[in-house]
Parts: structure tokens; C-alpha cells; sequence
């Protein structure tokens, strides 16, 4: 990778790939719930701000992490998020950094269940 620059740029830390919503609240008061094992295995924090992209319709939007319950696969769109993003839609759920320095992203794959299968690579 490059030397930094010494500028800042917003640089691709940590994906959640292939994950399926499991429910869309829009009476929630906004945010994405995310499975607390999913959140640690990706090095997600809660309130962190994340961009979310559904495979499914296109739409993407950003919000912040609410951490659910951990091992119970669930990837909940809340508030007027639920609006965008309905359950049974697949997304990517992507976490970045200011920096201005390169960085390798913590990236990973989850099945249909929402449950961890492994890291990916760029190689992948």
C-alpha cells in the first residue's frame, strides 16, 4: 500500500457482506440493529455511523449501529430506514475512517441466517 499523504480521506474500515434484513420497525426511533456477534467479529462499535447499500433495490442510506442481541442473527432497519430497506433484502453494511493513511478493511461474509462464514480478502 501507499505512504499516506497527509491528507484525510474517508477510507473503508469494516464491511458486514451478504447479510439479509430480518425486520423493518419504521415506528423505531431510527438506526440499524446488527447482531452483536457480527458487530464484534467486523470490529463495529454501537452508535457508529455506517453506510448501508441493499443488493436487492439499490437504495442506501446512512445511519448508526444499535447492537442486538448476540448470536441471534438479526439485522433490523428501523425508523425511516424501514422506509428504504424491507425485511427478506440483502445489504452490505460498510463502517469507514477519516485517515491519511492506507488500511486494510475488516471484512466479512454472513449467510443467509445472518451468521458469520468468514473473512474475505480483496483476492476474493
Amino acid at each position: 500500500m501507499p505512504k499516506g499523504d497527509g491528507a484525510l480521506r474517508s477510507v473503508l474500515r469494516a464491511k458486514i457482506h451478504k447479510a439479509t434484513v430480518t425486520q423493518a420497525d419504521p415506528d423505531y426511533v431510527g438506526s440499524i440493529t446488527i447482531d452483536r456477534a457480527l458487530t464484534e467479529k467486523a470490529g463495529m462499535w454501537a452508535n457508529e455511523k455506517v453506510l448501508v447499500a441493499s443488493n436487492t433495490s439499490g437504495a442506501r442510506l446512512e445511519t448508526y449501529i444499535i447492537e442486538g442481541e448476540h448470536g441471534s442473527g438479526k439485522i433490523c432497519m428501523n425508523g425511516p430506514a424501514a422506509h428504504l430497506i424491507a425485511a427478506g433484502e440483502e445489504v452490505v453494511i460498510m463502517g469507514f475512517e477519516f485517515t491519511d493513511e492506507p488500511l486494510e478493511a475488516k471484512v466479512i461474509l454472513v449467510d443467509e441466517e445472518n451468521h458469520f462464514v468468514r473473512y474475505l480478502t480483496e483476492a476474493d
